[in-house]
């Protein structure tokens, strides 16, 4: 029955097409609804290559099979061979009863919630309350394996989230011979897992693959040009440091400017152990025999590449991933400033919106009588949840204080945080270019335009007499070749000392 198989394989694509089109054209209100359908388009989409493959096998027919059935119909009685196969179906069902039967119709439309139900999908299992459906990144466990590395800068989940894709000096405390460890690589290959699976888990519709490839590829060409950051190979340990002539400690990769601070250092605890760890690298390498040294380097060499590769990847997908990064930085700023109570409403709060079904299309008047009572006396700003942000929270940010700045035509900002912040924005430096002022920086804190007016006029007035002043200065040489202004010359005459 492959021509049976051919067009139910066939139907099936029509109705994949059908079902990415009406998922396409609907538009998800919470982010939540808009990745179940992304996943759920991802999932057809995959449905359709594996039936596509499918069905080009048999049109390729590369056993014959389907041309013997079509032969088999051709030539003989049509109706014949209708009856022998609807005799097979019979006896297939009679073997097995319980064989359920595909109704394509239904496979593909979107269950639609009934009264008081819930509806459960993948994404409601695929993240972490932290991560609020892939909104934030929750690297409370990478953090936690960072700070038990050893010898490393300890810095705060906040800090970590600034720094955690820095590998090379200065911004990282971990030197190269520190990064050979086991536990290292480990935890630098548990933070490029989980950044891969996190863009995974929330770009489903994208060609990640592709995009991991070019990583892939990029990092190659970086590694054979030997301009992979913090892992370039050097020809020779230096005996200098690379911009003083200082000494240079090579088991440490520290440079000393004092003779008597570099030998203090020799006997330290810190130096001795950095020495015994590059004394056993290089006995891993094998320095005994003749050949033994080039492969232990190699081995070395590869170990080094396999986590600067790591190490690459976390850079670019961090970098791919900037957006997310900064909103997980302001949402641990904005929950630090919360207690443990507020935090557990917050999430409550943000799981029930979740779990309330999508509306129907006779519901829009309903949803939007409950928006216009919100209970707001206090027209307090809205928060990421349409709800009213806390008073406390309101109060300690000085969100009710008003700022106005003339510059910005009359532009009114409510907190000192937002004021501070608009000075370096391009409303406020575009008003001061409107004013003829070229140099903002000068004009930190000014607001008024004729304050802006008289403080550019007093610049420009002094770079002009300071210019005068140069050009105005007459220059005097005495016996012995010794140049001084004309004022300086005279009073040395009379005081008998030319």
């Amino acid at each position: 029955m492959i021509l049976e198989d051919q067009r139910f394989i066939h139907e099936n694509l029509e109705r994949l097409e059908q079902a990415i089109s009406d998922r396409v054209a609907e538009e998800p209100r919470h982010i939540r609804e808009r990745l179940n359908r992304d996943h759920e388009i991802a999932g057809f989409l995959n449905d359709i290559q594996d039936q596509s493959r499918r069905l080009l096998e048999i049109y390729k027919d590369e056993d014959g099979a389907r041309g013997k059935e079509i032969q088999s119909i051709s030539t003989g009685e049509p109706l014949d061979e209708f009856y022998k196969q609807l005799a097979e179906i019979k006896s297939f069902y009679q073997r097995y009863p319980s064989e359920p039967v595909v109704n394509l119709e239904k496979a593909y439309k979107k269950h639609t919630a009934g009264e008081g139900e819930i509806v459960t999908t993948g994404i409601d299992t695929m993240f972490t309350g932290e991560e609020a459906f892939g909104k934030y990144f929750d690297l409370t466990s990478v953090h936690e394996l960072y700070l038990n590395l050893p010898s490393i800068k300890r810095l705060t989940y906040l800090g970590y989230l600034e720094n955690f894709d820095n590998f090379a000096p200065p911004l990282c405390s971990i030197k190269r011979h520190e990064k050979m460890t086991d536990q290292y690589f480990t935890y630098v290959g548990q933070l490029a897992n989980y950044l891969e699976g996190f863009m995974r888990r929330t770009r489903p519709l994208e060609d990640l693959q592709k995009l991991f490839e070019s990583f892939d590829a990029d990092f190659d060409k970086a590694w054979d040009d030997n301009d992979v950051p913090g892992w370039k190979l050097e020809s020779s340990a230096p005996t200098s440091g690379p911009a003083t002539d200082g000494l240079w400690c090579a088991d440490c990769e520290k440079d000393f400017k004092n003779e008597n601070v570099y030998k203090g250092h020799l006997n330290g605890k810190k130096h001795i152990r950095a020495a015994e760890l590059r004394a056993a690298r290089q006995a891993e390498g094998g320095e005994d025999t003749n050949g033994s040294t080039a492969r232990g380097s190699n081995n070395l060499r590869l170990k080094e590449r396999a986590i600067a590769e790591r190490e690459n990847r976390v850079r670019r997908l961090a970098a791919a991933m900037s957006q997310e990064r900064s909103d997980t930085k302001v949402n641990v700023e904005r929950k630090q400033g919360m207690t443990e109570r507020e935090r557990q409403m917050e999430l409550d709060a943000f799981f029930a919106e979740t779990s309330v079904a999508a509306p129907q299309a006779g519901d829009s008047d309903s949803d939007s009588d409950g928006e216009e009572k919100i209970y707001n006396p206090l027209k307090l700003p809205l928060a990421w949840d349409g709800k009213p942000i806390p008073f406390w929270l309101y109060k300690l940010h000085g969100l009710g204080v008003e700022f106005k700045c003339e510059i910005c035509g009359n532009f009114v900002y409510m907190g000192r945080r937002a004021f501070d912040k608009h000075f370096n924005e391009a409303r406020h430096i575009y008003g001061l270019k409107c004013l003829g002022i070229t140099n903002t920086t000068l004009f930190r804190e000014i607001t008024g335009l004729e304050d802006a007016q008289r403080l550019w006029a007093k610049i420009q007035s002094d770079k002009k007499k300071n210019r005068a002043d140069e050009g105005g200065v007459v220059q005097m040489e005495d016996a012995e070749g010794n140049v001084m202004p004309e004022k300086v010359y005279y009073d040395l005459q009379k005081q008998g000392l030319l």
